[in-house]
């Protein structure tokens, strides 16, 4: 039997005092797409850096593919797309420089280009219809042309998971048809792709299945499953009665646990 892609087995995360995650254990299977959904502070942010091993788990392991998520990342295996809030989008790069860094895992020390990297680069820029950016500074995009460009890097890195922090939150509908098109895409290549997103209604078009988070795992499933009212009332709160799905108000749900901090890009 095949590892999965994802396996997070009873994972707990503390910063200082605050519980960010609390035995949360999940398994994703390759070429998956999986919606990961929670109000801010739930641990989803937390979530995604301990599977690529930026974050050591004070219990509990995970495992990409069977190994380390160090290893996985060491080898160019994970691509990764940040909330926008997380990026210092001040930084003198271009377009074409955030995407090459995709290709840093396939260079030497002196990180020097090769026709094969340019290549690399063009073909993903193109592919997110962003080619005719490659040489503005990033952070002259829109909010949605700075997520495809994010969504560029993995493809230039040649990622087999894409792991994306609200990639739909302030983008336009044309960049949220472009980015959904391409995650099918990548899924259907056999990568596997973990999406957190507080926009429900878009969920069950675009992922296999969902994950309910509250620092720990509620519940796994199809995404129509998950979605239930009932469900959600035990991760938003909501009234079970309703109908209606939280979509971009939850946004402003009040934010708990720790605040992250700008990376440079």
């Amino acid at each position: 039997m095949s590892n999965p892609a994802i396996l997070v087995d009873h994972v707990t995360v503390h910063y200082g005092e605050v519980l960010a995650l609390d035995a949360a254990s999940l398994s994703v299977e390759p070429a998956r797409i999986c919606g990961l959904v929670g109000m801010n502070g739930s641990g989803k942010s937390t979530l995604f850096k301990a599977i690529m091993g930026m974050v050591k788990p004070d219990a509990g392991r995970v495992l990409i593919n069977g190994e380390p998520p160090a290893k996985a990342r060491k080898s160019g295996g994970i691509g990764y797309v940040p909330q926008s809030e997380d990026v210092d989008w001040q930084f003198p790069l271009s377009v074409r420089d955030v995407v090459m860094m995709g290709r840093y895992g396939h260079q030497g020390f002196t990180r020097r280009a090769s026709k094969a990297d340019r290549d690399a680069v063009d073909l993903a820029l193109d592919r997110v219809e962003l080619s005719e950016f490659a040489n503005r500074q990033i952070g002259q995009l829109s909010g949605g042309q700075k997520k495809r460009a994010f969504v560029a890097r993995g493809i230039a890195q040649g990622a087999t998971m894409m792991l994306l922090d609200e990639p739909f939150a302030g983008v336009d509908k044309r960049s949220e048809a472009t980015i959904t098109r391409l995650l099918k895409e990548l899924a259907a290549d056999g990568c596997t792709i973990l999406v957190s997103t507080h926009d429900l209604h878009a969920l069950p078009q675009l992922c296999d299945e969902a994950v309910l988070l509250m620092r720990k795992v509620l519940m796994h499933g199809p995404p129509e499953v998950v979605l239930q009212p009932e469900h959600l009332a035990k991760a938003f709160g909501l009234d079970v009665l309703s109908q209606e799905l939280p979509g971009a108000a939850d946004r402003d749900l009040p934010a708990r646990g720790v605040a992250n901090q700008p990376e440079r890009i």
